[in-house]
């Protein structure tokens, strides 16, 4: 059973991982008073991508086709080591909270490099923003997670997870409301949300993420898009995880109320791009660097 349950995390992020991205279209176009599109459109689309023929430009070399693939199967490897709330991952060992940081940062780093590979200014230009970005975010995701650690006193991500109950909040409500924050700003940032950057913009002196994989074609697209709809469950699975700390021990109870959560988590993340603009790229930085302030000053409410 224990077995089971383990693997619940990386299928139910495999096969819903899109169902996300649709949500939050989804509230965005409700908001704005349209329909909006169907809740299978990312799925069809990425469908689509895979079906099609990939176009590569004669300055690409092996670099640009291995990075989404390597993107790609970072992510898978960090879905076995993320838990899901109170269900836990495949892989659990201590330390893990720092390699899933650092499988994080290696599908960056291929997506970057796939970037430059190109030639074009207009992607080493959006290469040049993400690490900038990255630089400060990578930081203040380490920082909530070793908030996290502090409290449950566990150096690994499923007994962290385990350990945040009900009780736990209410003896440490500051710093892990402060963490909970942090976490948030990260999954805006590392999935290039509003107010950080605009997933459906095509003006390239303005896109981040997007302007860096403007060559790419077919199923390296669709690999892209994938991978993006994975890294949102991922870091959505750490934010949601904290905020709703239901440890029932039966799995239908525990697996239901992550769903309900991540749901919410995407309902919430429309209504912020619903309701906010995006900064100046000059403001970003200052955002990023607010974020990780809110876990340093947790850390040291739970120090004192």
């Amino acid at each position: 059973m224990a077995a089971f349950a383990s693997v619940i995390s990386p299928v139910c992020a495999l096969v819903l991982g899109p169902l996300l991205l649709a949500l939050i279209n989804r509230t965005k176009a409700f908001v704005a008073g349209r329909r909006g599109p169907p809740l299978l459109q990312p799925y069809f689309d990425i469908a689509k991508y895979l079906r099609r023929g990939a176009v590569y430009g004669d300055a690409t070399s092996w670099v640009f086709r291995l990075g989404p693939v390597v993107n790609l199967t970072v992510l898978f490897a960090a879905l076995l080591i993320v838990p899901w709330g109170a269900i836990r991952s495949p892989l659990s060992f201590s330390g893990d909270l720092i390699v899933v940081a650092g499988l994080l940062a290696v599908g960056r780093f291929a997506i970057v490099l796939a970037a430059l590979d190109t030639g074009s200014s207009f992607e080493g230009m959006g290469a040049s923003r993400e690490v900038h970005f990255a630089a400060l975010a990578e930081p203040a995701l380490l920082l909530a997670l070793a908030v996290l650690a502090r409290v449950t006193g566990a150096l690994s991500l499923t007994p962290i997870y385990q350990g945040i109950t009900a009780s736990a909040w209410v003896a440490a409500l500051p710093t892990l409301a402060l963490a909970a924050m942090t976490l948030l700003v990260l999954a805006l940032v590392e999935n290039s949300r509003i107010p950080v950057d605009d997933p459906t913009t095509h003006l390239e002196l303005t896109m981040i993420h997007e302007v860096m994989v403007l060559d790419h074609s077919g199923p390296d697209l669709g690999y892209i898009h994938y991978a993006a709809a994975l890294k949102l469950w991922i870091l959505g699975g750490l934010l949601v995880g904290l905020v709703m700390p239901l440890r029932s021990g039966a799995l239908w109870l525990d697996g239901s109320a992550m769903l309900l959560g991540m749901a919410i988590l995407a309902v919430v993340i429309g209504m912020i791009e619903s309701a906010m603009a995006r900064y100046r790229l000059v403001h970003v930085p200052q955002f990023i660097v607010g974020a990780a302030t809110l876990s340093v000053v947790g850390f040291i409410l739970i120090l004192v």
